[in-house]
């Protein structure tokens, strides 16, 4: 008779053990970057920007980061300098003997280049995708991004935070009575279905026809405003026209008012008397891009608990998705 005997190995199992946590800043971000410091509940590590007479930079950190998770904030709006600073920061760490380095980049710069739409162009998001890596970072973490596809140009993980969270509160603490989600292109559409079903609301299209970038041809409504509160939903405010003329159009088809949502305020040349111009109610954004001018018609909403939040998910091995939950 033949028997068998099984044997049983116990092994203590040893609790996780978390590596030291330091956030730093570029000079791009510091504003954003104090508050998600202050939401963590860790103060802002020490870097300084050497400066050269030429405009060269260089980035030192003044702390040790060896052995740390390191938390690099700085959004990648323009200049580029903030891009390259950005790189600058990542190298110094990766040759510090960093553990770990994810890039904070509340505002992806460049995310608008993000396909061959003509003959002969860069496709600069994947670009910035392959100069982050090479640069040395094992994450990275953003917030709506132009298009979630960008995603799959990085070969490391992506937390792609949803601004969503921080919107739908604010726009439910209006008390908007018709509430009709509104996206001021096609190629929005999804956005705005995705934003419309946490007030299970309509969603109507502004269709608009471009001579070329930043300017259009011609605009037309897909859908019935009549009497409607209207939400426009868009990822980028820049020159703030769309926005105008897609609100001047709700409008003028019998709306009883119209706002917009965007999340990257980034308002270049006088998009903000464009949009104090405006039949706009309001311009609600975040801090991803620090404003740089004030405006009545301008709330700005702050990313930094959820930043905070999703990068102490990130050290103690926490699930990010569950930030989405509004």
């Amino acid at each position: 008779m033949i028997r068998f005997f099984l044997t049983v190995n116990y092994t203590r199992t040893m609790p996780l053990q978390f590596n030291p946590v330091k956030l730093f800043s570029g000079t791009g971000s510091k504003g954003l970057s104090l508050k998600i410091a202050e939401h963590y509940g860790k103060p802002l590590g020490s870097v300084t920007i050497h400066k050269f007479s030429d405009g060269e930079f260089q980035p030192s950190f003044d702390e040790s980061v060896r052995g740390s998770d390191v938390f690099l904030i700085q959004s990648t709006y323009q200049p580029s300098d903030n891009l390259m600073e950005l790189l600058l920061m990542i190298d110094a760490a990766k040759r510090a003997s960093a553990h770990y380095i994810t890039a904070v980049v509340p505002y992806y710069g460049l995310a608008r280049q993000d396909r061959k739409d003509k003959p002969r162009v860069a496709i600069g998001a994947k670009l910035v995708a392959n100069l982050l890596k090479s640069a040395g970072i094992h994450r990275i973490m953003t917030m709506d991004l132009h298009a979630a596809q960008i995603q799959g140009f990085f070969d490391i993980p992506v937390d792609h935070l949803d601004g969503s969270v921080i919107f739908v509160p604010y726009i439910k603490s209006l008390g908007l009575k018709n509430l009709t989600i509104a996206s001021p292109d096609m190629g929005g559409s999804y956005r705005a279905r995705t934003f419309a079903k946490f007030f299970n609301a309509e969603v109507i299209i502004c269709d608009k026809r471009r001579k070329r970038a930043n300017e259009i041809e011609s605009m037309s409504i897909i859908g019935d405003v009549h009497g409607q509160d209207v939400v426009l939903i868009d990822d980028i405010c820049d020159t703030a026209g769309t926005l105008s003329k897609a609100a001047a159009l709700i409008m003028e088809n019998g709306a009883a008012s119209v706002r917009a949502v965007c999340t990257h305020a980034v308002l270049s040349g006088k998009a903000v008397e464009t949009v104090e111009n405006s039949v706009l109610t309001e311009l609600i954004v975040t801090d991803t891009i620090p404003l740089k001018q004030e405006s009545s018609k301008i709330r700005v909403l702050s990313t930094a608990s959820l930043f905070a939040r999703a990068i102490a998910n990130v050290n103690e091995h926490g699930s990010i998705s569950d930030l989405f939950r509004v």
